[in-house]
């Protein structure tokens, strides 16, 4: 369906700079994601700290798209 975002409250139409901005910050976040799957496989790696790791950067990320989207609900 074209234009789902504009059938879901909250969202809204995002600017070109915006659309970039968030690419920009997806494609890092992608980058640091295969980053932490590399040390999952590493036994020497702490598994606790790691989670915590991950956890901490998905919404570090989340935090930075939400910054540049401005969703409009909770």
């Amino acid at each position: 369906m074209d234009n789902q975002h504009k059938h879901i409250k909250g969202y809204r139409d995002l600017s070109q700079t915006e659309i970039n901005q968030m690419n920009a910050i997806k494609d890092i976040a992608n980058k640091v994601g295969a980053i932490i799957d590399a040390l999952e496989d590493d036994p020497n790696v702490d598994k606790r700290w790691l989670a915590i790791a991950k956890t901490d950067l998905q919404k570090g990320f989340m935090a930075a798209v939400r910054s540049v989207a401005k969703p409009d609900s909770f």
